[in-house]
Parts: structure tokens; sequence; C-alpha cells
């Protein structure tokens, strides 16, 4: 299982990238963002003019008497501070929807390409991890676009404005602001570097705390039933207590940047105040210019105390950024051909296995050493042996849930490798050993198996499937029949009912290939029986790969086949390989054994 926390932590350049190749999503935007950034920049020259206007009011009608002026002076600081207003309210209305947009279609693109990833992709990743990624982190992405990102750049113009208006209001007064705003660059420089590595680590933090949550949730009837809840709980508020140890350095990091920044403008304006009180006192400064001057000071506090809380920002949203091209450029290894191929219009569904080899990614040892099989357009075959073996991934090969290390898959003669997954996956359905349903209705649930049904058909097809995985009768038993939702994985369900609503799910898109995953595993002995009699009308017409692990499946097949050790051992029908292979005799003793437990149970 991936675990990025103690994944090497990538350089500032590597972060910085990371946010550069957001580029793209901002291109369609970025006229609403410069307006934005035009606004907010306006809006701070306009709160810069008003100490100027300060300056006037003092040296002017204040000191010589003559109130003239005043009246239109003060009407401009007016007009002054409402344009100040109006163009931050103008700022907001006109990037909230761009950074929200933008959120979206990073959400959308991860959602988008994690569904194409391997299946040995999400082998590898915790989930937790995956859904920080594309909640937690593009909602601090959203935020840096929305605002950080904006005033970084506006702040960092006002501070460098503002050093101007004080150089023109007194070269000194200029001077000394300057030797209080140098030191901030080394300062961040150097806080930001240690906040980068603190915020990765408490953003994969993040991900490991989801992901207990997740598995707790799921797990729920596993822990009460072993009385673990406790013992979950302890990992849990380990998890907590690591992730708020993360959360305090980082406001440690962050206080004492912000001491620092707080600390350097005081110090200007104490400076301004002293220098200018000696000037007024020797007639060489007006009180109009010493008063503008601090006002200057005063108004670029927030420029320059935000340095510090914007610079953690950017650093937070680099981080998130980095995660999200993690998972955006994993490699989508099984796609379709540049130039696919077809199968006959009426596909027959015959399967061959030439030569397939299979070891899973970064592993030298192979599951599937050399299987060649031909299973007949229309043939049931079972595949039996011990765990561990090759069946399911011999049966994932066929849609392409993997692709194969070596050899080749030909459905119809073509290699599934050459046709456009969507024909594959219509042509071959699966159901799979562990039964996975969604938050939807029990209609949702099945449909999804046939995709390209219409609505007016969808009920009927539905019913059909339900009847062939003698399902209908406790469906219709449910509140609201078909519309009945099941609720996430379908938990309010028994795990045999689960099974025959994933049994429907495969054969309403009445494949050509069905490749059934030892998919009644969960029934019954007496279910299981009216499953497999409704089975053999369906199985006459489809070619049909079928997992077995209990003798009465098996004796659904044309023809078994028995795998060790990743190879085929045997084939033949069920009472040739019973008569003449030992192998076999004890692999169907341990399954009858295992029946026999049941049933007693």
């Amino acid at each position: 299982m991936t675990n990025t926390k103690d994944a090497h932590q990538p350089a500032r350049s590597t972060t910085i990238r990371a946010l550069r190749r957001l580029s793209p999503y901002l291109k369609p935007v970025r006229g609403r963002m410069i307006g934005s950034g035009a606004a907010v920049l306006g809006s701070m020259v306009a709160g810069l003019t008003i100490p100027l206007m300060i300056q006037r009011i003092l040296d002017g009608p204040v000191a010589t008497g003559d109130t003239t002026d005043l009246g239109w002076l003060i009407g401009v600081v007016g007009l002054l501070g409402a344009a100040e207003a109006m163009l931050f309210f103008t700022r907001r209305r006109l990037i909230a929807g761009p950074s929200t947009q933008v959120e979206a279609q990073l959400r959308d693109d991860l959602y988008h390409h994690l569904q194409r990833l391997p299946i040995a992709f999400h082998d590898r990743w915790q989930s937790g991890q995956l859904l920080s990624r594309a909640v937690s982190d593009l909602s601090t992405l959203r935020r840096f676009i929305a605002f950080a990102f904006i005033f970084l750049v506006v702040n960092s113009l006002t501070l460098v404005l503002g050093l101007v208006v004080l150089f023109v209001l007194n070269p000194m007064l200029g001077l000394i602001s300057t030797a209080c705003a140098a030191p901030l660059i080394l300062i961040s420089t150097l806080y930001e570097s240690k906040y980068a590595v603190l915020a990765r680590r408490a953003q994969d933090q993040n991900g490991d705390l989801a992901t207990t949550v997740e598995e707790s949730v799921l797990g729920i009837r596993v822990l009460k039933a072993f009385g673990r809840g406790p013992h979950l709980a302890a990992s849990f508020a380990r998890q907590a207590k690591e992730l708020r140890r993360l959360e305090l350095r980082k406001v440690h990091v962050v206080g004492l940047l912000w001491a620092a920044i707080i600390m350097l403008p005081e110090i200007s304006i104490g400076g301004h105040l002293l220098y200018g009180s000696i000037g007024i006192a020797n007639g060489t400064m007006t009180i109009g210019t010493l008063v503008g001057a601090v006002a200057v000071a005063t108004y670029l506090r927030w420029p320059t105390d935000s340095i510090g809380w914007l610079l953690a920002e950017m650093n937070q949203a680099a981080t998130a950024a980095t995660r999200y091209w993690e998972v955006r450029d994993a490699e989508v290894t099984i796609t379709d051909p540049p130039m696919p191929r077809n199968l006959p219009e009426r596909a027959r569904g015959h399967v061959r296995f030439e030569n397939v080899r299979f070891a899973h990614p970064g592993s030298a040892e192979e599951v599937l050493r050399g299987v060649t099989l031909d299973v007949r357009p229309g043939e049931t075959v079972a595949l039996v042996g011990a765990t561990g073996s090759g069946k399911t991934t011999l049966t994932a090969l066929v849609g392409r849930l993997a692709d194969v290390t070596g050899g080749r898959v030909t459905v119809d003669g073509v290699d599934v490798r050459d046709l456009a997954l969507d024909e594959l996956r219509t042509v071959v359905a699966t159901a799979f050993e562990e039964p996975v349903l969604f938050s939807a209705s029990v209609r949702e649930n099945v449909a999804l198996g046939a995709p390209h049904l219409t609505e007016a058909d969808s009920d009927e097809r539905v019913r059909q499937a339900l009847q062939v995985a003698a399902a209908e009768e406790f469906v219709d038993k449910l509140p609201w029949g078909l519309d009945t939702r099941i609720g996430e994985q379908g938990l309010a369900l028994s795990g045999g009912q689960r099974q025959r609503l994933a049994l429907a799910r495969a054969v309403v898109g009445r494949p050509s290939v069905l490749v059934l995953d030892d998919p009644l595993s969960a029934l019954d002995v007496h279910t299981e029986a009216e499953v497999e009699h409704a089975l053999r009308s369906v199985l006459r017409d489809v070619t049909s790969l079928v997992v077995a692990h209990r003798p009465s499946t098996v004796q659904l097949a044309d023809r078994v086949a028995l795998l060790v050790d990743g190879r085929i051992a045997a084939v033949g029908t069920h009472s040739d390989l019973l008569a003449g292979n030992a192998e076999y005799r004890r692999l169907l003793s341990t399954m009858d054994d295992e029946v026999r437990d049941e049933v007693v149970a």
C-alpha cells in the first residue's frame, strides 16, 4: 500500500513547477483573474492616495487657515474611500466564479483519470489518500487561486508603490521603510522552506486519517463483531494526535514569521516619528508630511503583515498541487489501441489463452506461467485450483482489467488489446466474488451492466436479469421494488442478495462472454441451487469462464481446467478428471468439506 508520508519531500523547484502546471486550467478564466487583480490593485492605489490628500489638507487649509479648498479635498477623500470599497467588492465578484470553475475542472479530470487507471494502481493506493487529494487539496488550490495568488502579487506591488510614495514625501522616510522591509525577504525565505516540509507531512497525515475513517465506516460490522472498535479508535487517536502535532508546528513556524513581519513595520513607524519629530522641530519637515508618511506606513501594515500568511498559503497550495499531479501523472497502462479492430457483427465469444504469462507490476514472480486454453463458443469452462493458483488473474485478462505480460488473449480471433475497451466490455461481462453495489436504486445498480439500454427497455431487461439471478422475488418485497435505494455497498441486504444483484448486473447486457469469479460464494446451499438452475439457461447461450469453489458449481461446466502454480495442469470433463486426476480429487474433497461445514453451521 502506498504511504506517501515517507515519500521524498519534493524540492522547492518541483512544488513551484506543480503550480505552474495549472496554467492550462487558468487560461479560460485569466481575463477575469486579471480583472480581479486590477480591481484590488486599484483599490490599494486609492487607499494609498488618501494619505497624500491628508498631507495636502494639513499643509494647506489646516496650516494656512484658508478653508476654501477644504470641502473638495474632504470630498476627494470620501470618493477615494468609496472607490476602494467598490473595487474590493468587484474583485470578489470577478474571481468567485472562475476559481470554483477551475476547482470543478481539476476534480472532474482527476475523477476521470482515476477511472482509467488500472486496478494495480488502486491496489497500491489508500482510498483516503485519493479522497484527500480530490477534496481538501483541491479546496486549498481554489483558495490560493481566488485569494492568496492575487494578493501575493498585488500586496507586493503595493509595498513597492508605498515605498515610492514615501520617497516622494521624503527620501529619508523612504530609506527608513526600505531598511525595515529588506529583512522580510531573508526571513520569509528561511521560514517558507520549513513550512513547506511541514505542510506536506500534514496533508499526507490528513490522507491517512481519512483512510482510517473510511475503513472504520465500511468495516463497522467487523469491528463490532470482534469488539475491535476501541483498538481502531486508539489507532485513530494516534493519527489524529500526530496530525495535531504537525498542525501546531505549522502554527509555530508561521507565528515566528508573523512576529518578525509585524515587528518590522512597527520599527519603521517608530523611525518615521523619530526622524519626523526632529525634522518638524528643526523646521525641515512639515506636520502634513509626517502625518502622511505615518498614514502610508500604517496602510502598508496589511500588505506587509499578510506576506507571511500568503507565503504559507502558497506553500500549502504548491504541496497540494504536487500531491494532485502525483495521481494525475500515474500512467494509464490499459488504453484503447490507436487503430481498434472490430469483432464480427454477431460475436461468437470464442476465447483463447495463448501461452499467457502475467506478473504484477514491479514483481519478478509470475502469477501465470504459460497458460494455453481454448474456450469454444457457447462452452462453459470452470477454473479450479488452490488459493493463489491464478484463477482470478486469468479471468481478469479477458476483459482487460489487467494486461498480459506475455502471450495473448483473443476473443473470436482478435487480440483483446486490439479492441476498443467499450466494445470489449460490452461483449465480456464479469460478476465478481465480492459484490460491489452503489448508493442507488436496484434498477440503477442492475442497469449499470448495460449502459446502452434505452429507458423504454430498461425495466423489462432488468427484470429478466433479476429472474435469471433468482433475485426478482426479494426485490419485489423491498419497500419500493426496483426504485428502492439499497444504500452504500448494499450493506442493508444479505450477502446472498448482494451477490444475486451483482449477477443480474452481469447478465443484463446479454454478453457473449460471461466471467463469473466465484459469484455464488455467499449464497446458502438452497439459494445457490436456485441461482444455478436459472444460470443453466443463460450459460447455454454464452461462453462462460467460472471460477469455482464448490463441487455443484463445477458441475455447471462442460469442461474443467485445473490450475496449479500458474499453469494448466489438466483439462477435461468433471467425471474424467475425477476418475483420472489425483490432484483434482483432492481439491474437490476439500471443497466438499467446506460445503459440509457450511451446511452444519
